[in-house]
């Protein structure tokens, strides 16, 4: 039935804002229509920030995920923030995920995709429309694209030319990102530079310092045997790294669906992979609506709430040509509950024969408060339900494609444990996310061997 669904509603007709016709969840009132579609219509004519055959490369390296070749790594801010936007932030998150990318290649011996959540990831849903503080209930803060975090009636009024400064900041963003990526700072024989300060003489530290090494060997063998960066570019001095983010704020995606010249098809080139949250998963809302018409890959986040059914209708729904890349799964069931709630689902949609990417959110089901009052994440929880990811794979012979991060490259205080032992009383040094709590730098690259070990145990 979920397939005669599927082709029955690919052969309705879609366009960009046949959305408009279904229930949207998670958008903001905005007082005034007319100035919303005045932002829309400048956007419209902006260029696009990303371009469709970027978005095809991606989807040709997901479909290696999706069938066991490759290893897909997602990370970046929990929301980005406009104050925060600065040219060494951008490096910093860039230049872990380089760290992380190479001790999982290395370790696990697995190709790996890597994409930030960066460059368009600014609107966050929340679990209620008003916000109370001191008997004080105004508008819920819904990340800088529509409102401001400061807590008075006017900052909190959403505002449609938000849309254009994320516009501008994710253009910036991404210029920096395509020159870190191909302008020669991910040059291999560079690996041992991109250690950050304060991430020097811990453990993490050494054991990438011995991979380093390792690499550089086998880099002076090679050109010993008159193999050199400038034959290989592409391998040696270069990286591909793509953007990605929640579609969640539809009249700004909208507004950067673009159609590709050369297939005549729709891409929406506000990002190279868009996914849909846990809060608008719904197969007959508005979110689903817009990205079912769109080339992207897709991601769809995959709560311990959704049952078989649901999921293979939706799949179905997002997938119905059955494209290996087309769909990734993003499971986030929390620790001490993977086995029991993705198991049944990974087993149906292996039974079903259906074509997608399996990834790991450990961050989204591991929230809770601390003691101190701040939010957090231990990173413990998050490592347990990692392996339990990986574990849940292991036993229903799929492969276990991903992990997707909320991280920083910042020395931040927002994340509890690890080997850099951050406490509760801890929390309050450094605190300095948005929204949701972030692994630093360290925290994240110590993740990353913990997964290479995993990969390097599945080779066996």
């Amino acid at each position: 039935m979920a397939q005669e669904a599927a082709k029955a509603q690919t052969a309705q007709n879609w366009t960009p804002d046949s959305w408009r016709s279904k229930e949207a969840l998670q958008l903001p009132n905005y007082p005034d229509q007319a100035k919303v579609k005045e932002t829309e219509d400048i956007i419209r004519q902006m260029p696009p920030l990303v371009f469709a055959g970027e978005a095809r490369r991606l989807k040709a390296h997901l479909a290696k995920v999706a069938n066991g070749e490759a290893f897909l790594l997602q990370g970046g801010d929990c929301a980005e923030s406009f104050a925060e936007f600065n040219a060494v932030k951008i490096r910093d998150t860039f230049r872990v995920l380089l760290q992380m990318s190479v001790a999982m290649t290395y370790g696990g011996s697995i190709p790996v995709v890597k994409m930030g959540r960066m460059a368009g990831q600014f609107a966050k849903p929340r679990s209620a429309d008003m916000e109370t503080i001191d008997g004080v209930t105004l508008p819920s803060y819904r990340g800088d694209i529509i409102n401001s975090l400061e807590f008075t009636e006017e900052a909190r009024i959403p505002s449609p030319k938000r849309m254009l400064r994320a516009y501008n900041q994710s253009a910036a963003t991404l210029n920096l990102l395509r020159a870190f990526a191909k302008g020669g700072y991910a040059d291999l024989h560079k690996i041992s530079k991109w250690t950050l300060e304060f991430t020097e003489n811990t453990a993490q530290a050494k054991r990438y310092d011995e991979i380093s090494e390792r690499i550089t060997d086998a880099l002076n063998f090679m050109e010993a045997c008159g193999i050199t960066g400038d034959q290989m570019p592409e391998v040696i001095r270069e990286t591909e790294f793509y953007t990605c983010h929640e579609a969640l704020l539809l009249p700004y995606e909208e507004a950067l669906v673009r159609t590709d010249s050369i297939t005549g098809e729709y891409y929406d080139c506000s990002a190279h992979f868009v996914w849909i949250g846990a809060r608008t998963n719904q197969a007959q809302n508005a979110q689903v609506e817009f990205v079912r018409g769109i080339k992207n890959p897709l991601g769809l986040k995959v709560p311990p709430t959704m049952s078989p059914d649901d999921l293979i209708e939706l799949i179905y729904t997002l997938s119905p040509e059955n494209e290996a890349g087309r769909l990734t799964l993003i499971a986030r069931m929390g620790a001490g509950n993977v086995e029991e709630k993705l198991a049944p689902l990974v087993r149906r949609v292996k039974d079903e024969g259906r074509k997608v990417a399996w990834v790991c959110d450990p961050m989204h089901g591991n929230v809770e408060t601390a003691e101190s009052g701040y939010k957090t994440r231990r990173f413990e929880n998050i490592l347990s339900e990692v392996n339990e990811f990986f574990d849940v794979h292991k036993a229903e012979g799929t492969h276990a494609g991903g992990v997707h991060l909320e991280m920083t490259g910042q020395d931040v205080t927002e994340c509890t444990g690890g080997l850099y032992g951050i406490k509760d009383e801890d929390l309050s040094n450094r605190y300095h996310t948005h929204c949701d709590p972030r692994l630093n730098a360290s925290q994240a690259l110590e993740l990353a061997f913990l997964i290479a070990d995993r990969l390097k145990e599945n080779k066996k």
